[in-house]
């Protein structure tokens, strides 16, 4: 099975058809579900949050199989990304996406229960404190804050 970085890609990633938007509206439909699920967990294993159109991503292109994603498809899947509330676009132009491996209501959930379990709850701590603590090792805090 093909890898990129610590991510062990998907089959319909070596499928020539998947580096072009399909026509079809179900087809399109699993495309995209599909190429979100990649995305998320690329960034997640990789430590990615932002992703730009116009630069080069390693998960945009197959040279296996010699197919990239084209403009018009990135700007597709990561448009729905920012639809389900994985992504955020970071400029007017939506050029470039800030990849949330979290929707920020279960970011918020994850800090809320990590601050819950620790007895935190009086307490003021910063960012570098929540990641940084041997209660953070092994939870979702440690992820957030890597």
């Amino acid at each position: 099975m093909q890898t990129l970085g610590e991510l062990k890609l998907p089959p319909f990633f070596n499928y020539p058809p998947y580096f072009t938007l399909q026509p079809v509206r179900e087809t399109k439909e699993k495309q995209v579900q599909l190429w979100k699920e990649l995305i998320i967990d690329y960034c997640r294993t990789q430590k990615i949050f932002i992703i730009g159109l116009e630069e080069d991503f390693p998960l945009f292109s197959n040279p296996a199989i010699e197919r990239s994603l084209n403009y018009e498809a990135r700007a597709a899947f990561l448009s729905a990304l920012v639809s389900d509330g994985r992504a955020e676009w970071m400029d007017k132009g939506h050029r470039r996406c800030l990849i949330l491996w979290h929707r920020i209501q279960e970011w918020a959930d994850i800090i809320l229960r990590f601050v819950k379990d620790n007895g935190l709850e009086d307490n003021v701590m910063t960012v570098e404190e929540m990641r940084s603590g041997i209660e953070s090792r092994g939870t979702g805090m440690y992820i957030f804050c890597a």
